[in-house]
């Protein structure tokens, strides 16, 4: 190659790189949703989705001035699904952990529940390793719930993985588990407060470790796309600050989902 063509060679591909480091022109923000975890998102009959998640992607699009498309996705497939670009962002109730920051950015959290147990009344669970073994608990697979109980209780406790909290709540009815573990206003508004909920009651500690549970629900975002990261983290602030965000709060719990 001689100095020219290399100079030439050399050109184009430092304008190709240039481009592909240029911050996105944001028109439309795709979101990930899963769309079976009430009260954070469930699908209608319709086939529309509603939920707390949902009205935040709204929210968070109307005040960065961008288009606002959902897309479900299911639970175990939502991570991957966002790096083949199917969506731009995962909006799913996902706590915030170390371990998922090792594929993904996050904004800071916009949501921190508590998690608990739900078992039928009249169900006596010893919550140690001991009391747990062979004890059935349901779990959604892939979540930090599946990963709390395998980290404390190991081969102790018989962890039932499920697609889907409503899998769950079906074995928990049927009495092929004991228990379910996850966020307190999931299985709140999934079970507690469904028809034949009240044979159902919170059982066990409430559980917040961050070194399990992260530090609570962030928005999740390809690594390259920080420009996006940022836009979120400025739209979450400003959609807090402006009182549409208690708004929103108001119309899925009774009580702050933010903290401190």
């Amino acid at each position: 190659m001689n100095m020219k063509t290399w100079i030439i060679t050399a050109a184009v591909l430092a304008t190709v790189l240039a481009g592909n480091t240029q911050a996105k022109e944001w028109t439309t923000v795709r979101f990930g949703i899963e769309g079976a975890y009430p009260p954070f998102s469930w699908t209608e009959p319709d086939g529309s989705l509603k939920g707390f998640d949902v009205d935040m992607a709204h929210a968070l699009c109307k005040q960065m001035q961008v288009k606002c498309k959902i897309i479900r996705q299911d639970w175990e497939g939502i991570i991957p699904s966002l790096l083949a670009r199917k969506y731009d962002a995962i909006i799913a109730a996902m706590s915030i952990t170390d371990y998922r920051r090792k594929q993904v950015d996050f904004t800071h959290k916009y949501a921190l529940i508590p998690n608990k147990f739900i078992a039928k009344k009249g169900t006596h669970i010893d919550f140690t390793k001991e009391g747990l073994k062979g004890v059935k608990i349901g779990v959604q697979r892939a979540t930090t719930h599946e990963k709390y109980l395998s980290d404390n209780y190991g081969d102790s406790v018989d962890i039932v993985r499920y697609g889907s909290f409503d899998e769950a709540y079906l074995d928990l009815a049927n009495g092929r588990i004991a228990a379910v573990l996850g966020d307190a206003s999931a299985l709140e508004e999934g079970m507690l407060k469904k028809p034949g909920g009240d044979q159902y009651h919170f059982v066990g500690p409430t559980l917040t470790d961050p070194k399990w549970f992260g530090e609570g629900f962030g928005i999740a975002v390809r690594k390259q796309d920080k420009d996006l990261t940022q836009k979120l983290n400025v739209a979450i602030d400003q959609v807090r600050a402006s009182g549409v965000y208690k708004q929103i709060e108001a119309k899925y719990f009774t009580y702050d989902v933010f903290g401190n």
